[in-house]
């Protein structure tokens, strides 16, 4: 089974050892990934703004995997305030609304206190 591994440049990847993603066979395993834009290492203080940059972020590294949000099979959303997950609904049908994967929400701390949402996917390439 070949295994790539794919890194967005994040800092936190080095510093904390994992990567954005790793291919293994056929299938995209991406780490949670937050709301970061990693080409200024910036974070907006708006919950859907966030969300919006997660799922850009997991496009990017699907991509480089020759994939896309369109073969995501299970999605897990992380919220520190849980309360707080319908904000997120319009975001998430505009990338999620006809692949309609696997998902959970889990409200738990993340790491920096200015992240809001986490998402973590899995997705089957393409035969």
């Amino acid at each position: 089974m070949t295994r790539k591994l794919i890194s967005s440049g994040s800092t936190f990847e080095k510093q904390i050892g994992y990567s954005r993603a790793v291919v293994a066979g056929d299938w995209i395993f991406v780490s949670g990934t937050t709301g970061f834009d990693y080409s200024t290492m910036s974070i907006s203080d708006n919950l859907p703004q966030q969300t919006e940059q997660c799922l850009k972020n997991i496009e990017s590294a699907l991509r480089e995997a020759n994939s896309g949000l369109q073969d995501v099979v299970r999605v897990t959303y992380v919220l520190p305030n849980g309360g707080e997950f319908e904000q997120c609904w319009p975001v998430l049908r505009k990338y999620f609304g006809e692949v309609r994967p696997a998902a959970m929400m889990i409200s738990a701390g993340l790491a920096d206190p200015r992240m809001k949402i986490e998402i973590e996917v899995t997705a089957l390439k393409r035969s």
